[in-house]
């Protein structure tokens, strides 16, 4: 008979963008080896961690949703005589952990996103009902230097540069949430991305708030460039952008480094020179224009997503009407688009001229409209061509695989031989909204 315990499950709910995501998963990293298992039923959890977003009302108030569920699960268990964990951690426990912590006793910790690295200590000075249950600190080096080695879950793989933002949009509660911008040292980064490679990860994000504002003792492209010269990464992508960090070398980069993906985040937000002053934005859309222009000039195929947000405080009908004709001129291959939200603190809550939502509803259905048609034009765009897709794995059919194409489209195709990691040269002969279909025509990698 084996003296071994059952592992103890780990649920991690992950809320918002792509940094929550690697967050989430370097979570996972510190928890492992306290003997957590994951689960996907945060009801069979003894710790359950939200990793939670800020930027729109909606989500936060998710969270407080979240919370009363697992409340009664939490309380289901304890009458069962098992223990169950929450931990709050993310954006909004950064912003209101105070707040969390008067409104919601069920949370046994709230952890800000620069203290993750402590989840261990602090979970245990929990349990032991004498530790602070708030944890909240700006200390995005030295989380970097605590976090241990990566377990990447396939061929693709996040990783953090940069965390942080100075550019202080009106609308945006990121600077107040993450920090001031920190980059990751040079050496740092490519020896992260040098192991992911080893162990089998084929494609590279790059993340960061304002990810090419990176200043880590290179360049951005200089970054780019050492990680292209890896052994191993075939791909790499990188997001979120900002428009006034697209410099002169990082468009060349581009047009002349074929690991560099096709494909580009770029958020612009509105096409009215009037509300990008009002958001603080620093860039207009004429400056906009000019950064899709050149980017196309260097690499012809290059597809483009961007962020937009509708009924800014101010916002006229005229203004909206640029957003459109914006979207009309560049073409999108995807986009996010958003009602503005207020969000506590920032400046843009407090201005004059708040949008009702009937006319924030109109105009981002309005826009919604046009964006979904622009996505299946340029999917629909890809039918007869043979593209490169990297393989991540079987598809939802028996022979089916999946990967991602260059434009990282999901891409469904027949076949019953390609292997995860390698890239098959895929005839697409379907499209939908989302996603591509077709037969494998050869192999490119083995």
């Amino acid at each position: 008979m084996s003296d071994a315990r059952p592992p103890k499950r780990l649920f991690i709910g992950t809320y918002g963008c792509q940094m929550n995501v690697y967050d989430s998963e370097r979570m996972r990293d510190v928890l492992t080896p306290l003997g957590y298992a994951m689960t996907e039923r945060p009801d069979d959890a003894d710790l359950v961690v939200l990793n939670t977003c800020h930027i729109r009302e909606k989500a936060t108030e998710k969270v407080y949703s979240e919370i009363g569920r697992l409340r009664a699960h939490k309380e289901r268990r304890r009458d069962a005589g098992r223990d169950m964990t929450i931990v709050v951690a993310g954006c909004v426990a950064q912003a209101e952990g105070e707040e969390i912590i008067a409104r919601a006793p069920a949370v046994d910790l709230v952890v800000g996103p620069q203290a993750y690295h402590k989840l261990p200590e602090l979970i245990a000075r929990a349990a032991r009902k004498n530790g602070e249950r708030l944890a909240a600190e700006f200390t995005a080096q030295e989380k970097f230097d605590a976090l241990p080695a990566r377990a990447p879950d396939g061929v693709t793989a996040f990783l953090s540069i940069q965390e942080g933002c100075d550019k202080f949009c009106t609308f945006c509660v990121v600077p107040y949430t993450r920090g001031a911008e920190y980059s990751r040292p040079l050496g740092d980064v490519v020896a992260e991305a040098r192991a992911l490679a080893d162990r089998g990860v084929k494609e590279i994000t790059l993340l960061g708030q304002n990810v090419n504002a990176y200043h880590g003792g290179a360049s951005f492209a200089e970054l780019l460039s050492a990680i292209a010269d890896i052994d191993g990464v075939l791909r790499i992508r990188y997001t979120t952008s900002h428009p006034i960090e697209m410099t002169d070398e990082l468009i060349a980069l581009h047009g002349s480094e074929p690991k560099l993906m096709p494909y580009l985040h770029l958020p612009v937000q509105s096409g009215s020179a009037r509300i990008l002053k009002a958001m603080n934005r620093k860039h207009d859309s004429a400056f906009y224009r000019d950064i899709v222009s050149r980017l196309r000039a260097a690499r012809p195929d290059i597809a483009l997503s961007t962020d937009f947000i509708v009924g800014f405080p101010g916002e006229t009908e005229k203004e909206f009407e640029a957003t459109l004709q914006l979207t009309h001129d560049v073409g999108f291959a995807s986009a996010y688009s958003f009602k503005y939200s207020p969000r506590p603190g920032t400046p843009a809550a407090a201005m004059a001229g708040q949008v009702s939502e009937e006319a924030k509803a109109d105009r981002l259905a309005r826009l919604q409209a046009l964006l979904g048609e622009q996505q299946r034009a340029f999917n629909a765009s890809q039918i007869g061509r043979v593209l490169p897709v990297l393989v991540t794995g079987d598809g939802r059919k028996a022979g089916q695989k999946h990967g991602r194409s260059p434009y990282l489209q999901a891409v469904h195709f027949e076949d019953a031989t390609a292997r995860s990691g390698e890239v098959a040269m895929v005839r697409i002969n379907g499209a939908s909204q989302n996603s591509l279909s077709g037969e494998m025509a050869a192999l490119a990698h083995a």
